[in-house]
């Protein structure tokens, strides 16, 4: 069984995916605690749900794009297989996780879009950074920016981590961190990653759950 806070059809907010539509099964349960987090309403309750319910709710949507979240989906033991029957499904799986849990044991067919925690979350020292020697090709990196401290911190750590730059993605703090200063900084320094604001936010606003 599986406890799970929502499952919803909506367009994707984040990362190189963003603007196709989705369906995101949110697990309930995470194992830090970022200041700066806008799914706090996933810590807990939720509902319990077997596999076989999961994955008829996400067939009902017809969508071949299906995010795992949370929360921090990699929490729930049972969130790897899943993975593993979506994928079977033949759908184009996406796991959006904090990085402080080992990816290792993911399907090698599910895309990580993995989560390092910048100093301004508060939690930059749960990451798990073996998890960078698991990534693909078709996995992500994120880094959400608070500040200048947390752009030039995300900076070393690309460099010092040798991170691919082709799956780095910048994202600013809704609400802390305007786009246009973190645009500059990006086109200052001439690295190559790929800047994101979290659409769903723009469309439906900051505080809409399900969506």
């Amino acid at each position: 069984m599986l406890r799970i806070t929502e499952i919803f059809h909506s367009i994707q907010g984040e990362s190189t995916h963003s603007g196709r539509p989705c369906v995101f099964v949110r697990l309930t349960g995470c194992n830090l605690r970022c200041r700066w987090c806008d799914s706090e309403y996933t810590f807990t309750g939720g509902e319990k749900m077997s596999l076989d319910d999961v994955l008829g709710r996400v067939r009902s949507y017809g969508c071949r794009l299906v995010e795992i979240t949370g929360g921090e989906p990699l929490a729930q033991s049972e969130s790897l297989a899943l993975i593993e029957r979506l994928c079977d499904d033949g759908l184009e799986v996406l796991i959006e996780t904090s990085g402080s849990i080992d990816i290792a044991p993911v399907d090698r067919r599910a895309k990580i879009i993995l989560d390092v925690k910048c100093p301004g979350s508060g939690e930059a020292e749960k990451n798990r950074w073996s998890n960078l020697d698991e990534l693909r090709p078709d996995d992500e990196v994120k880094f959400v920016i608070a500040d200048r401290a947390d752009y030039d911190w995300s900076r070393r750590i690309i460099e010092e981590k040798k991170i691919d730059p082709r799956r780095i993605v910048f994202s600013p703090v809704w609400g802390e961190l305007d786009l246009k200063p973190l645009a500059e900084w990006i086109l200052a320094d001439r690295i190559h990653v790929r800047l994101q604001t979290q659409l769903h936010k723009h469309i439906w606003g900051a505080d809409v759950h399900g969506v």
